[in-house]
């Protein structure tokens, strides 16, 4: 699968990444079409932006973010809040609800 690059002007906040989803499949393995109805959500996307981390408890040093632009991840399948953007679907999610980076 292939993802167009995107530029987003949208800047996350704390410790939270902007996705775009992955092109859920078309197609089941034996050929037949998956109608749009049936469709699985998708749960892999690519890192568009990603925020500067958050806080530690006491308040005075940011946790960078493991995760960075460009990154292919898995997240989990309801977390997030979805946007349209530019025309593009976008996904907001807080780095907690990345599962995987895929490489």
């Amino acid at each position: 699968m292939e993802v167009d690059t995107v530029s987003v002007n949208i800047k996350p906040l704390e410790d939270r990444i902007v996705v775009k989803p992955l092109d859920a499949e078309q197609t089941t393995a034996s050929g037949l079409v998956i109608p749009d109805t049936a469709k699985e959500k998708p749960q892999e996307g690519e890192v568009v932006a990603v925020g500067p981390g958050r806080f530690n408890e006491d308040g005075d040093e940011r946790i960078p973010m493991d995760i960075s632009v460009g990154d292919k991840v898995i997240y989990s399948k309801y977390g997030g809040t979805e946007v349209k953007y530019g025309g593009d679907e976008l996904l907001i999610l807080s780095g907690r609800d990345v599962l995987a980076i895929v490489s």
